[in-house]
């Protein structure tokens, strides 16, 4: 366990050494937060540090790090390096910048934090990557949640063909469309304490099984021979190379949000208007995402040990069908069951905590996407209605406006659910879109260093915001749904992009920033 354990003490001795390094480049200090100067008793309320940070911990975790590094880990155990390093210099740094400079401004939502650092241009590019992002959120929280529910919880088989699969998806999906017209979140809002106990639960159960069972985890410099490193193009659909390929962009894209999240951003306002002093920020904001972090992490090495392990002994193994990498478990007569990547999380939780601690650790996968997809959609409905200044004082309007989100929402469900490669794509568009926001509050942020006379930190969340516009844009000119170039011109077209992303930001970076 070599890897895993230096990328663990990455992870954690990073995120401190950096975070201290975020917290004196911001400078938090005594001011009077938005708690106090615009408390009303509903948005802008004082509450604890404990408090804030769980919820935050809760609002940014989803199935996100789970599921993303559960396909991650088929490019080997690099990723048990690369999650730790991009974590703490990437999406923790993203997470307390955001949550800092919108506390700062006051409590502002992103997209008017967006609006005062960019221009108008750059905030309408904004809403659009927000909707879609929102829309996608959406459809895979109740995708993920549904396919775990039917499959490792009910026993269901899961399938396109089965009615229980749309059952339960409509179960879902009937309480996002009341929770997105009703406030009905604050019920939800008051259990949120469990669901995070049990969050930390699960990561912490399976860590402390896979260290004390010696889990077979493989070492970077070790032999790394899964169908899906050998193969990597066709677990991603990106070609027929029959070799390692692409680990950049396609790595980052599919690990996603344990590594860097925009989704996260999206949340910091709800936060920002309830610390009681800035100086919480660091707690808050960084560190929970080096929890999340963690989370990212022992899903990846819990994967990786189920795949060393085989079928044969309860763990999993994978093998092509049509260009599409398929997941397998032994079934009760000896041979091999297909299988979900969904259900590879019930798989390990059952294998390292048993029955009763995997269902406890699988109901809390269940339901803390159903949480996060709720008031995704809501927000989408906001955002749209803010936009557009359509007024939502009353249900009918609240209902006018839900209905068209949530047709959109139903055929990407039903698309990703009969399409074979349904989920493999869905998630790579999630999760690159949600890269892609991240784009705009770390430009944000370098600009608002810049005109801090901060600029010698400027390079903090620029390096990251370079790094993903390669990643994002030569994924996306590559694409079979993108631009469809050949990777020599996609890898191109996304340096040119970086290029054209940095000098943006220092260009915009010596004017003041607008007024809101």
């Amino acid at each position: 366990m070599a890897t895993f354990m230096i990328g663990l003490a990455i992870l954690i001795c990073g995120g401190f050494l950096y975070g201290a390094l975020c917290e004196r480049v911001f400078g938090p200090d005594n001011r009077e937060t938005p708690a106090y100067a615009k408390q009303d008793g509903v948005d802008f309320v004082p509450m604890p540090t404990w408090k804030n940070a769980l919820i935050n911990l809760l609002n940014i975790a989803g199935t996100g790090p789970i599921l993303g590094p559960i396909q991650g880990i088929l490019f080997g155990p690099i990723a048990l390096l690369t999650i730790p390093i991009g974590n703490v210099i990437g999406g923790a740094m993203h997470d307390y910048f955001a949550g800092m400079i919108c506390t700062r401004d006051g409590g502002i939502q992103m997209p008017d934090m967006i609006k005062k650092y960019t221009n108008s241009k750059v905030f309408w590019i904004y809403d659009v990557f927000v909707s879609v992002l929102l829309l996608l959120v959406g459809a895979v929280f109740i995708y993920t949640p549904g396919d775990i529910a039917a499959t490792q919880v009910f026993g269901f088989s899961g399938g396109a063909k089965d009615p229980t699969t749309w059952i339960i998806y409509g179960i879902i999906f009937v309480y996002y469309y009341i929770a997105t017209v009703f406030p009905i979140d604050k019920i939800i809002g008051k259990v949120y304490p469990i669901f995070g106990a049990v969050l930390v639960f699960s990561a912490v159960g399976v860590f402390f099984v896979m260290v004390g069972s010696h889990y077979p985890l493989v070492n970077v410099w070790d032999s790394w021979n899964t169908g899906a490193f050998a193969y990597g193009d066709y677990f991603f659909g990106l070609g027929d190379m029959k070799s390692f390929g692409h680990f950049m962009p396609i790595f980052f894209v599919t690990v996603a949000c344990g590594i860097l999240s925009g989704f996260h951003s999206t949340q910091t306002a709800l936060i920002a208007r309830t610390m009681k002093s800035e100086r919480e920020g660091k707690m808050t904001f960084y560190n929970m995402m080096i929890v999340e972090g963690f989370i990212a992490m022992v899903w990846a090495a819990g994967t990786m040990a189920l795949i060393q392990m085989g079928a044969a002994k309860g763990g999993i193994t994978m093998q092509f069908e049509n260009g599409v990498l398929r997941y397998f478990q032994q079934a009760a007569d000896g041979g091999l069951k297909a299988i979900s990547a969904t259900s590879v999380v019930g798989v390990l939780c059952r294998k390292a905590l048993g029955p009763v601690g995997g269902a406890i650790a699988l109901i809390g996968v269940i339901v803390l996407p159903v949480t996060s997809g709720d008031t995704a959609l809501r927000a989408l409905r906001l955002t749209i209605a803010d936009t557009f200044h359509i007024k939502q004082d009353n249900n009918a309007r609240r209902l006018m406006l839900a209905t068209p989100i949530f047709v959109l929402v139903f055929g990407i469900l039903v698309w990703a659910k009969v399409d074979t490669n349904g989920f493999n794509l869905l998630w790579r568009y999630f999760a690159w879109s949600n890269q892609a926001m991240a784009l705009f509050a770390l430009a944000a942020a370098a600009i608002y260093l810049l005109i801090e006379k901060k600029g010698a930190f400027v390079w903090m969340p620029l390096i990251p915001g370079i790094f993903y516009t390669i990643v994002c844009g030569s994924y996306i000119l590559n694409a079979k749904i993108g631009f469809n170039l050949p990777w020599n011109a996609a890898y191109a077209g996304g340096v040119a992009l970086a290029v054209l992303y940095a000098v943006s930001v220092f260009v915009r970076g010596r004017r003041p920033a607008n007024t809101l």
